[in-house]
């Protein structure tokens, strides 16, 4: 199973070296940056599960930064969990108004921001958790590594697999071949961008069931993503 992908914006170096090491040694994979526009570009380019984010932070605010990411279509499902020395309540609702899912005060305990985390990611991406992902008449099961439609057992190549299941944990959400080679391929590879439309179709045919709708979708110069049907 992939690691769950972070991004942590924090000012503080001491701070951000400790979440670092935590979250390191918890399985995550972090990315760090102390600039809010660094964190505007690096959300941009990757595809993070989820962002921790601090309101003070050099160049754009944090809750700048936050209320960008929710009108980008690219980043408006990546859960956010604001960091702030700000005890204030209307800090607190602004936070979670601009978009935030999660809030917490300094100075908090690291175990308490490790929790929060793996709950947020429990709620938004439950095969994180080992929970099935079911969209539509499509379930895939990501401990058995199995996958149906219908109640109808599916034989699904290992490379398709994991394309199904990156897009079922985003239903409805467009990717671009580029966004589809990071996250199934990794940004290491040299594939070629027609690569993913080799297994795009290789997929469709492994969920492909006569008489039933494709639930693959292709958008026209945009990629691909897949609709409950």
């Amino acid at each position: 199973m992939a690691s769950p992908k972070l991004l942590l914006v924090e000012d503080d170096q001491a701070l951000a070296e400790l979440l670092e090491y935590r979250f390191s040694n918890e399985g995550y994979d972090v990315r760090c940056t102390s600039d809010g526009d660094e964190a505007i570009l690096l959300a941009s380019e990757h595809q993070f599960d989820l962002v921790i984010l601090d309101w003070m932070v050099e160049g754009t605010s944090g809750i700048e930064v936050c209320r960008r990411l929710r009108r980008d279509k690219d980043t408006a499902g990546v859960p956010i969990i604001m960091l702030t020395a700000r005890e204030a309540e209307d800090d607190r609702i602004r936070g979670l108004e601009t978009g935030a899912d999660d809030y917490l005060t300094k100075p908090f305990s690291p175990r308490e921001l490790l929790a929060r985390v793996a709950a947020v990611l429990r709620r938004v991406r439950p095969a994180l958790a080992g929970e099935n992902l079911t969209v539509g008449d499509l379930t895939l099961d990501p401990v058995a590594h199995q996958v149906s439609r219908k109640g109808q057992p599916l034989r699904i190549g290992p490379t398709e697999y994991r394309l199904l299941r990156y897009l079922m944990e985003h239903p409805r959400r467009v990717f671009s071949r580029t966004q589809l080679l990071d996250a199934v391929w990794g940004t290491e590879s040299d594939i070629e961008e027609r690569t993913v439309d080799v297994h795009i179709r290789r997929l469709r045919k492994a969920v492909e069931l006569e008489g039933e709708p494709d639930p693959i979708r292709t958008v026209r110069s945009a990629g691909y993503s897949i609709e409950p049907v």
